[in-house]
């Protein structure tokens, strides 16, 4: 669990840091137009360690604290001692490609940014749906089986992205969803096995 809480509190000492200076913030967030045309490459990743707030840091935060430890486990139930190294792979990995949906759709807005962890926070939500589909989620305190949660989840945030009516990053939230869901079957397809199988295995 080490490195989870070293991811965490990178993301939390630059976070808390770009509170107070607009500067680094200004350099690491998401902005398509200067990836693509100044090709500031690092911005794909760096963008997940800065927040808009307190509230938008501890949420995201909070949830990789609990999800994480709990992909861990399931990671090394499957593949004994490399739990953790799957981790971080998966959560990773999981930013730059939540953003690429949104690096063709906002190449030409230089207006548009996105900051936060939130595309690699979904990918290990919805990696958990995966692994255990009737694990209880509790949204305001209402527990909801994963599986419910990740259907009704994905179709909000899909109606939220095209509306686009405020500042939240629903495409990235979507795609990270989305990735985090398919990663147990890239790095061993007969997972797809084991969904179907607890899937199927719900008793009324």
């Amino acid at each position: 669990m080490q490195i989870l809480i070293l991811i965490i509190a990178a993301i939390g000492i630059v976070s808390v840091y770009g509170f107070s200076n607009a500067d680094i913030v200004y350099k690491l967030q998401f902005n398509a137009w200067q990836i693509i045309k100044k090709k500031e490459y690092h911005r794909l990743i760096s963008h997940a360690l800065v927040h808009g707030g307190w509230m938008h840091l501890l949420l995201n935060m909070f949830v990789l604290y609990s999800f994480g430890q709990g992909i861990i486990m399931l990671f090394n139930m499957y593949f004994p001692g490399f739990g953790t190294a799957l981790f971080v792979v998966l959560f990773i990995s999981a930013i730059p490609i939540s953003s690429l949906y949104s690096l063709q759709k906002e190449k030409n807005n230089y207006h548009y940014n996105a900051i936060g962890a939130s595309g690699g926070v979904m990918a290990v939500v919805f990696t958990s749906v995966f692994l255990e589909p009737y694990h209880l989620i509790y949204v305001y305190f209402i527990p909801v089986p994963a599986i419910l949660f990740g259907i009704i989840y994905l179709i909000y945030t899909k109606i939220m992205a095209n509306r686009n009516q405020d500042n939240i990053g629903h495409d990235a939230h979507f795609w990270g969803a989305l990735y985090g869901f398919v990663f147990p079957l890239i790095i061993e397809p007969k997972l797809g096995l084991v969904f179907l199988a607890k899937l199927l295995s719900f008793k009324f």
